[in-house]
């Protein structure tokens, strides 16, 4: 069912069609219109998860002092300008609102139509808001966190029936550089306003954001170039200059990384970073000179943890006899790691390829994706066929319930081991 075009010829009947739908659905019975696979995925979470579908459960507001806290410490705020741009104008005569929520899902930002602010102000779709898939239900910001693509849901799509006479699209914003959720872009506002193309427009607004924010993390790294060339021509030996999330700037006496993996809390001094080993780590204007010690590099490891036990943040942490470090993974990087888990034998580009997407000839973009884990990884993981390292112990925390696992993924291995009795 094409709940968009039914909406836009008739928002009644759409609502009317969606609410029995619903009703079916949550007493147990065979509705004679199926949900959409991606709301009856998300329904299927929140009746595990306990969620009241007659309640109204809404978490505290975070205080306008925390809400100011995260404003400045998210990235999003530097793309607000291409946001507005392209929703506010539109949305504000079209009676909708533009919301912008962190990773977690709480509101940071909230404008557009003053009619329907105040009807979300009843909804309690406020600014600090947790808007949270598990605490409101099914929503135009939650679920798409969890999903991590562009969804819509109309009317009675939405669990809780006290959102069920609004229509909220919604689209994730990646940081270009690493695949790390952002946070969500969202468009709401009474069903018989919204139209067929609102999804479209909605992820096409957010793919612009990130295209702003590559732009300027580009031009961050000339910056920092610019500091750095004269520094790297003093010295000898391998050394580079990276920013503040790794990337490099400039290399000297060595091949070209492109990224190095760095601790959060990075300090000056001796350090040993994932495929450096041992360096002399010193700040440089808005990032880091890293001198590599002439010694063989520490690759050896001994453990490897992939953290697939929550659905909006998966993790991969290296221990090795040096040190330890993590990353937080992207959708497509978590599948290819649970997948060659599930297989340490060894899995060739074909068969990962049939894994994910069912078509064995997608072997290109298999390759492509294994060569971006192994920037990070190095030699923790081989190829011919890709597999982790004989001597590295590999250990795989999954969902308590394995129906929540990777809940983005629509590949076929993970869809069978998400069924598996």
């Amino acid at each position: 069912m094409n709940v968009a075009r039914l909406a836009a010829v008739d928002a009644a009947q759409a609502a009317r069609l969606l609410n029995e739908v619903r009703e079916a659905t949550l007493a147990g019975q065979r509705a004679r219109i199926a949900p959409r696979p991606v709301i009856e995925q998300s329904w299927g979470r929140m009746l595990r998860g306990g969620v009241d579908p007659e309640h109204d459960v809404r978490s505290r507001l975070l205080p306008s002092d925390e809400v100011r806290r995260r404003r400045e410490e998210s990235p999003l705020r530097h793309i607000l300008p291409v946001l507005r741009e392209g929703l506010l104008s539109v949305a504000d005569v079209a009676q909708h609102i533009m919301v912008v929520a962190d990773p977690e899902g709480r509101v940071l930002w909230r404008e557009g139509s003053a009619q329907v602010l105040r009807k979300a102000d009843g909804l309690g779709f406020e600014l600090g808001a947790d808007w949270r898939e598990d605490v409101v239900g099914t929503n135009g910001v939650g679920t798409p966190v969890v999903v991590r693509r562009p969804v819509q849901v109309f009317a009675a799509e939405h669990f809780v029936r006290s959102q069920t006479s609004w229509t909220c699209t919604g689209a994730p914003i990646t940081d270009p550089r690493d695949g790390r959720l952002l946070g969500v872009v969202d468009v709401s506002g009474p069903l018989e306003t919204m139209h067929p193309a609102t999804l479209a427009w909605v992820d096409s607004v957010a793919k612009l954001g990130e295209a702003r924010l590559r732009e300027l993390h580009l031009c961050s790294l000339e910056r920092l170039r610019a500091v750095a060339a004269p520094v790297l021509a003093r010295l000898t030996g391998r050394a580079l200059v990276v920013d503040r999330h790794g990337w490099a700037a400039a290399v000297t006496g060595m091949p070209y990384v492109r990224r190095v993996s760095l601790p959060k809390s990075l300090t000056p001094g001796r350090r040993w970073l994932p495929s450096l080993g041992s360096c002399g780590v010193e700040p440089l204007a808005d990032g880091w000179l890293l001198r590599a010690e002439e010694e063989p590099l520490a690759t050896a490891a001994r453990r490897i943890l992939l953290d697939l036990s929550r659905p909006s943040r998966c993790t991969v942490t290296v221990t090795a006899s040096a040190g330890s470090w993590s990353r937080e993974l992207s959708p497509r990087h978590a599948e290819l790691l649970f997948l060659l888990a599930e297989h340490r034998a060894g899995r060739g580009a074909a068969a990962l390829a049939e894994d994910l997407f069912g078509d064995p000839s997608r072997t290109v973009t298999v390759r492509a994706e294994m060569s971006r884990i192994r920037r990070y990884l190095g030699e923790l993981l081989q190829h011919r066929p890709y597999r982790f390292c004989d001597n590295t112990e590999v250990e795989v925390v999954l969902p308590d319930d394995p129906r929540a696992l990777l809940p983005q993924s629509t590949a076929p291995a993970v869809a069978r081991k998400r069924n598996a009795p």
